[in-house]
């Protein structure tokens, strides 16, 4: 129960570090290095907790010939996952932005466990959970694709033939399978990292290690990309205070995940947090929280959102 509870809270924390990192990225101009501030944030924060918690930020250079390779990896497969989506959203909108991630995200998540890839503790992949994973999928689906699909029509209605025409198919298919590679790769981080933990001997290291590890490559993106970056306030706004601490929110998600994989197993540690995570987009919707628009939430959201906690259900309990 308590690897549940903190699932969910990881989850609804997600959608809240993409509304302070949207802010942030309001003030310096770029979605790479607001997510190079939010690890670096993230990072610190991890390598206070990690020196309270094991008295160390190192490990022993043993590990780099006795592990295999992979278990450095995830701060990269979280650096994909989130580029990943960047380049997706120009090119297929916000709705199967999230959809396609999603998908190779449950996909990834039950085929770990049924073949206990990145040493994953085996779980049969059953006829009941592929049930419940499919109904995580469909919740998904009428929460964020039916509002989408709504607010959405009157583009799609107005968009010129020529437009339509320029809209390559076997493009689109391409840019479909990136986001379902990008949401498998989050579900691999989060097996690696889990056993990273276990390596470790410490949930709270693993974690600062990935973050480290996401940071370094980050620098590199960005100063590849957007040298002389400078910090810029929004015509008539002040940058708040909290538009600082996505990183500390995104680190805890990353330390949940790592706790999470060896107590529950990858798929129903991916299926868990992503319930959580469509529940706070629509908390967020509805307060508008941070700075975001406020959205009411409908009928139907609330019904994919329930659709998805039978779903869970089913993968928890069979």
């Amino acid at each position: 129960m308590l690897a549940i509870l903190i699932g969910l809270a990881i989850g609804v924390g997600l959608p809240m570090q993409t509304s302070i990192n949207s802010r942030l990225r309001s003030s310096v101009g770029s979605p790479f290095m607001a997510s190079l501030i939010s690890f670096a944030v993230g990072t610190v924060f991890l390598g206070v907790i990690t020196l309270i918690d094991v008295h160390t930020l190192g490990f022993s250079p043993a590990l780099l010939t006795s592990q295999p390779l992979w278990i450095w990896l995830g701060g990269l497969f979280g650096i994909i996952y989130l580029t990943g989506n960047i380049l997706l959203f120009p090119k297929l909108g916000s709705v199967q932005t999230v959809i396609m991630p999603v998908l190779g995200q449950i996909v990834a998540g039950l085929l770990i466990d049924n073949f206990g890839w990145f040493d994953s503790a085996t779980r049969a992949l059953t006829p009941i959970r592929v049930l419940g994973a499919v109904l995580v999928l469909v919740g998904v689906i009428i929460t964020v694709a039916v509002k989408g699909w709504l607010d959405n029509r009157h583009n799609r209605i107005a968009e010129s033939a020529e437009q339509q025409l320029a809209t390559q198919q076997t493009a689109l298919w391409l840019w479909r399978l990136l986001g379902v590679f990008a949401g498998m790769l989050s579900a691999a981080q989060t097996a690696v990292n889990g056993h990273l933990g276990k390596v470790l001997g410490s949930t709270v290291h693993a974690a600062f290690i990935s973050f480290l590890v996401g940071t370094i490559g980050l620098i590199i993106i960005v100063a590849i990309l957007h040298p002389g970056l400078k910090l810029q306030t929004p015509a008539g706004q002040s940058n708040p205070w909290w538009m600082w601490i996505g990183g500390m929110i995104g680190s805890l998600y990353v330390l949940g995940n790592v706790y999470l994989a060896p107590a529950v197993g990858t798929g129903l540690a991916v299926v868990i947090v992503l319930v959580g995570l469509m529940a706070g987009s629509l908390l967020i919707d509805q307060f508008g929280w941070f700075a975001s628009k406020r959205n009411p939430v409908t009928g139907a959201q609330l019904l994919g959102l329930l659709v998805m906690i039978f779903g869970v259900a089913l993968i928890r309990l069979f």
